[in-house]
């Protein structure tokens, strides 16, 4: 009887041992399972990622170089209005206005108006009131619309602050390695794009109701070089944004569409 009850003790003893084990591997597991860590970006997704990223810096800094000069649009008068040995043409952007005094006998003749601003002359340049006293600008006796003007600014540095918010996401995205963040780093390029390129709109739209202000000077009027810079700047980070997003996505948009293209054919 004595001997049966010890090995019945015995074999109680091995079976906590044996519970205790489990428990500790269980929390083990617990304890190893909480300590995973997040997949990290591959290398190959790195590489994409790095190449997006540098399309949408190429895009920030055009976008920086056309916001920043006031070569947004050249107004010429008639070349031979005034004297004849000088004539004036006025070319701004969004924040500063510059009337040049330019030598007729430097002007191409086959030109009716003055220009362009590239040659060589005097220049007058004055930052606009419409963000400090909210005046209007006075341009050949023509008045400036504050709303629109203001309006394609705002529109801009909107926009120049959606590409530093994207730049900031593409960072942590590389650094921490998580592809969550490309998400919101595709929508702010994107966005940017757009308000980039409706701020050059708005901005068509005042230039149009400068010259509607007055018709007593007959102007010559084109759109210079930084919208241009502005609006591939526009096309770039909207391109640069959705590259953002195809990354972003979980599976590959081209293994979804292949294999259906090549069953259909069969």
């Amino acid at each position: 009887m004595w001997s049966n009850y010890f090995m019945q003790q015995e074999d109680d003893g091995r079976m906590g041992v044996a519970a205790g084990g489990g428990g500790g591997a269980s929390g083990a597991g617990g304890v190893r399972s909480g300590n995973r860590r997040k997949p990290q970006i591959s290398d190959s997704q790195e590489c994409k990622v790095k190449l997006a990223f540098f399309v949408a810096v190429v895009g920030v800094m055009l976008s920086v170089l056309g916001v920043g000069t006031e070569f947004w649009v050249e107004l010429a008068q008639p070349k031979h209005l005034g004297n004849n040995h000088t004539c004036e043409i006025a070319h701004y952007g969004l924040w500063k206005g510059c009337i040049r005094s330019l030598w007729i006998s430097d002007i191409d003749p086959e030109r009716e108006s003055c220009g362009p601003s590239e040659l060589p002359g005097e220049s007058n340049c004055t930052f606009f009131k419409f963000y400090t006293t909210g005046e209007n600008a006075v341009i050949f006796k023509k008045t400036t619309d504050k709303s629109l003007s203001v309006a394609s600014g705002m529109l801009a540095l909107i926009s120049l602050t959606l590409m530093v918010m994207g730049a900031i996401c593409i960072i942590m995205a590389l650094s921490k390695g998580v592809m969550f963040f490309l998400k919101p780093a595709s929508f702010c390029f994107i966005v940017s794009g757009i308000l980039v390129l409706i701020s050059i709109l708005v901005f068509h739209q005042s230039v149009l109701a400068l010259l509607a202000s007055d018709h007593t000077i007959p102007l010559h009027h084109e759109l210079a070089w930084s919208v241009s810079c502005v609006g591939c700047a526009g096309g770039i980070l909207i391109v640069a944004g959705t590259l953002f997003l195809l990354q972003a996505l979980p599976y590959s948009p081209w293994e979804k569409c292949l294999p259906q293209h090549s069953s259909s054919d069969t």
